[in-house]
């Protein structure tokens, strides 16, 4: 096998976010064929892509006017998630900033059917809290319509553009919808707080009379409903035993769109909306589904699909036509494509019998007793997806296998298995990473084979709190923005996102004994693993104190800790060359303590 460089892996392009113009002849998207996401314009029949934005900085969305030649981008600064907006008009060629707020997160909701206007959310009263604006693009400023002491964010325009969604979250498995007149200011309730459920992409129906969404009311699993907004009366549409993920309804409100997630992969269903019967669509490669959207003149899709031997890519999918085209090419970066591994499904019990869902990299010819790398998501209300993931490709590549878990607390396998680890039963998760060992370990030749565990964010934590509670099992061990301390990390994440956080980690009112005992911060002295650490010095999300209090603690015990901060990032690594030097360092830590030595 020919061991390639990280730089080559982390220089596979992807392409994702796409959005149609008016006309339905070009599309919008980002892609990082710069180092980082900027926005990319291409014909839609495929051709020659042209560059919009020029920035250093990542652009995190965009979206097309229904009407005109205008593209909305959402953009922050090294990281740090406070979001601004931006227009680009005449071509790319003229750009107006929205917002010019650099202390403010904004939360883009939709364009106003007319295009001249855009509804947003951000926190500039209050840092906790969200209200609601809408900005006239002739005003010099956004003008608030909706002012609530909660997290509230804008969603859609009712189709004659006199109201829009609202979505009021409460936690991150918790919201409410509500309907905001614009021109009195009404807002009333179209779901009912008090009831635990997610409601998920908000679509209008063609006459406004109705709000179709994803939900999980009173279900296991994420379903598709219609709700009368002058009732209140919910309709299940489709329901299943996995859950409906993307949700898409075509300009006439003729046709609707879902993707399904099953087992992690994804399946797309596109209906009549009339009568709920299947709309023929080619079929479309085998992966997972990032993006869908509907053509203005709803007789094509363009769909962003990802797998994990194949970088994501912008695909147009005709109704009834022929087959589906590719209409982006991203760049493998010289990576023979047959060179990629496909993961192998499986499930490993665990101490209460349940079994674990997880995908098994295992390199080409390679040995049974081979290092492995669990890896482990962040969230945690997240899934492991075998989507392309340039870091596993590499791993493998350089000849470890590499088993990605979607331990207990996941998403993706119903509402009983996401709530497995809540508060008191956190550490019921980490006992699942453990057995995910004594399942390697139980393979043909696995005995005694090296283990390392890795994950960032959320995933970081679980990575500290596995080497400190079950220290004899890993080899190394890999934390990237994780979280060191539940009480430090509570008082010091962004204030908007603590309620959020402490409805799934406890709160520092009623569970600070308990988030004291399970923080990793207070078991250093337990940890054998050598660790190597990663931070952006922005991170609104886990401060970077989080890291700093892990590598002060050991390297007062002298222990083996390596320490890598960028002044430039934010919640994970974003900017291509600190990409390429954050993971250039963790295989070459990787192989100093996996690898046996001559």
């Amino acid at each position: 096998m020919q061991h390639r460089s990280v730089a080559q892996y982390l220089q596979a392009r992807a392409a994702n976010g796409a959005t149609f113009s008016p006309n339905g002849e070009t599309i919008a998207f980002l892609t990082d064929i710069t180092g980082v996401p900027q926005v990319w314009t291409v014909p839609a029949t495929g051709g020659w892509p042209d560059q919009r934005t020029f920035s250093a900085e990542r652009v995190a969305g965009v979206q097309y006017a229904p009407v005109g030649d205008r593209l909305l981008f959402q953009m922050d600064t090294g990281g740090d998630e406070r979001v601004q907006l931006y227009v680009l008009e005449e071509h790319g060629t003229r750009l107006t900033a929205l917002t010019e707020a650099p202390s403010v997160i904004h939360q883009f909701g939709g364009w106003s059917p007319d295009g001249q206007k855009v509804a947003y959310a951000n926190n500039a009263r209050q840092g906790a809290y969200f209200d609601v604006f809408v900005r006239d693009l002739a005003d010099q400023q956004g003008r608030c319509v909706f002012e609530h002491d909660g997290t509230n964010y804008a969603g859609p325009w009712r189709p004659d553009g006199g109201a829009i969604v609202v979505s009021r979250s409460f936690t991150n498995m918790h919201n409410q919808l509500l309907i905001l007149d614009l021109g009195t200011g009404d807002a009333h309730s179209l779901t009912n707080a008090d009831q635990l459920a997610r409601y998920e992409q908000p679509a209008w129906s063609a006459d406004g009379s109705a709000v179709y969404v994803l939900s999980d009311l009173g279900r296991e699993t994420m379903a598709l409903a219609r709700i009368e907004v002058e009732t209140g009366k919910l309709e299940w549409l489709r329901a299943g035993d996995w859950d409906l993920t993307h949700l898409s309804i075509s300009h006439d409100g003729q046709r609707l769109v879902l993707a399904e997630n099953v087992d992690g992969y994804s399946v797309v269903h596109a209906l009549d909306i009339a009568d709920l019967k299947p709309v023929r669509i080619p079929a479309l490669p085998p992966g997972v589904i990032l993006d869908l959207t509907w053509r203005p003149d709803g007789n094509a899709l363009a769909v962003v699909i990802s797998g994990a031997t194949r970088n994501p890519d912008v695909w147009l999918v005709p109704v009834d036509g022929a087959e589906s085209t590719r209409v982006t090419q991203s760049s493998l970066a010289g990576i023979p494509a047959d060179s990629l591994v496909e993961p192998e499904l499986i499930r490993y019990p665990t101490f209460d019998k349940r079994k674990i869902p997880a995908f098994y990299f295992r390199p080409d010819g390679a040995s049974d007793d081979c290092p492995v790398v669990v890896y482990v998501h962040g969230g945690p209300e997240s899934q492991f997806l075998p989507n392309f993931n340039p870091v596993v490709q590499y791993l493998v590549n350089r000849g470890y296998a590499v088993l990605a878990t979607n331990v207990r607390g996941s998403t993706g396998y119903g509402k009983t298995y996401h709530r497995l680890d809540d508060v008191e039963l956190r550490m019921d998760s980490v006992a699942d990473l453990a057995h995910a060992v004594s399942w390697l370990h139980g393979l043909p030749g696995g005995t005694g084979r090296r283990v390392a565990v890795m994950g960032g964010s959320y995933g970081g934590f679980m990575v500290l709190s596995s080497i400190t509670t079950y220290p004899e099992l890993w080899a190394a061990a890999v934390d990237i923005v994780g979280i060191a301390n539940f009480v430090t990390f509570l008082e010091h994440t962004g204030p908007w996102r603590r309620k959020l956080r402490e409805s799934e980690y406890g709160s520092l009112e009623h569970d600070r004994a308990f988030l004291e005992r399970i923080s990793p911060i207070h078991h250093i002295d337990r940890i054998k693993a050598p660790l190597m650490v990663i931070h952006g010095a922005n991170d609104p999300r886990v401060p970077i104190g989080e890291a700093e209090q892990i590598v002060a603690g050991l390297n007062e015990r002298s222990h083996p800790v390596e320490y890598l901060r960028f002044e430039d990032e934010g919640h994970g690594l974003i900017k291509l060359p600190n990409r390429i030097e954050g993971y250039t360092a963790i295989a070459e830590f990787l192989d100093r303590w996996m690898l046996p030595t001559a």
